[in-house]
């Protein structure tokens, strides 16, 4: 009988790599009402605003 593979599947896209950001108190809380209205995790919502960048 073959092993099950376990845990999590592998992505096509991993995330990798890591960056510490610093923001001020008022960028935190724009962050933050972002992701309470979009349903999203703050690392999301980061990712949402770089992809917003990329299509403009």
């Amino acid at each position: 009988m073959p092993k099950k593979a376990r845990g999590r599947p592998v992505s096509d896209n991993p995330k990798t790599l890591r960056v510490d950001v610093r923001l001020t108190e008022a960028e935190l809380r724009l962050l933050d009402e972002y992701c309470k209205q979009k349903g999203v995790s703050r690392p999301q919502g980061l990712r949402d605003g770089i992809d917003a960048l990329n299509k403009k």
